[in-house]
């Protein structure tokens, strides 16, 4: 809009002008009509040529401005340092703040240090035991994986001790300690989990 105003704004400006010229000079006792002079030498002289190139200069001008295109995909360059988990690299999934020591989570929490893991390897594992047993000490499957890290069959989890039926804290650390012989870090068990569904 603000395009086509400015050029309507000079164009009649314009004319006006050249009409006040004629219309001077058309008193001077030419005879001949001066507004009908003035629009004549408006419309073909210079000063029309001069607007109407002003006029689609500044519409593409305009649509230049309206008209963002990008030419590539913004990179990366480098992982900020929170989110890699040591050697291993796999990503780290943010968890807040750390769980209600009471709950199973808790005791998963403050057992990782003692597993050599750290506590930034919390968010993957939440994130696998919530989807294998929603942390509940007592989930079991068909297939006969039991407890919070479905443990098949169930009574593995008697290496880490013989109430591991009823213990979130037996079966916390018996998950914990086969995490760590077969995938070394929790986030290692999670990236493998999340493309077989299981680990």
């Amino acid at each position: 809009m603000g395009v086509f105003l400015a050029t309507a704004i000079i164009a009649t400006v314009t004319v006006c002008a050249a009409a006040f010229v004629v219309i001077v000079k058309g008193r001077a006792g030419s005879g001949e009509d001066p507004l009908a002079i003035a629009v004549a030498q408006g419309l073909s002289g210079k000063s029309l040529t001069a607007l109407e190139n002003e006029r689609r200069q500044l519409i593409l001008e305009d649509a230049d401005s309206q008209a963002f295109t990008f030419t590539s995909q913004p990179t990366i360059t480098s992982a900020p340092a929170q989110l890699l988990s040591g050697n291993s690299g796999a990503p780290i999934v943010p968890y807040g703040p750390p769980p209600n020591p009471k709950t199973a989570e808790g005791i998963a929490y403050s057992l990782l240090p003692a597993f050599g893991f750290a506590l930034s390897q919390f968010g993957c594992l939440y994130k696998m035991w919530m989807n294998e047993s929603s942390w509940l000490w007592n989930a079991q499957n068909a297939s006969g994986a039991y407890g919070i890290p479905q443990a098949l069959p169930g009574d593995k989890m008697a290496s880490a001790g013989p109430n591991w039926q009823t213990d979130p804290t037996t079966q916390i650390k018996w998950g914990l300690g086969y995490i760590k012989s077969v995938y070394g870090t929790p986030c290692q068990a999670w990236a493998f989990w999340q493309v077989h569904g299981w680990y």
